[in-house]
């Protein structure tokens, strides 16, 4: 994959998430991927990655904090 493709996947992962704080709508992202895939597959699976991998972050570091000893 390219460095470019991986830089606008990753700005669309970016501006996809905020819109989705915003709204609340937790799948808009599965919008913008149909959007993306039907002109570029493999933008839509940079997409998706760069979405899951905040996503999943975001999870994690809400556990994290959650279980985390205060002082520690």
């Amino acid at each position: 994959m390219s460095a470019s493709t991986e830089r606008i996947a990753a700005k669309l992962a970016d501006e996809a998430i905020e819109v989705m704080n915003q709204t609340g709508n937790e799948r808009f992202y599965v919008e913008v991927a149909q959007l993306i895939g039907a002109a570029s597959q493999t933008l839509e699976e940079a997409f998706l990655t760069e979405v899951r991998v905040r996503l999943a972050a975001r999870k994690a570091m809400t556990f994290i904090k959650k279980h985390k000893q205060p002082g520690a």
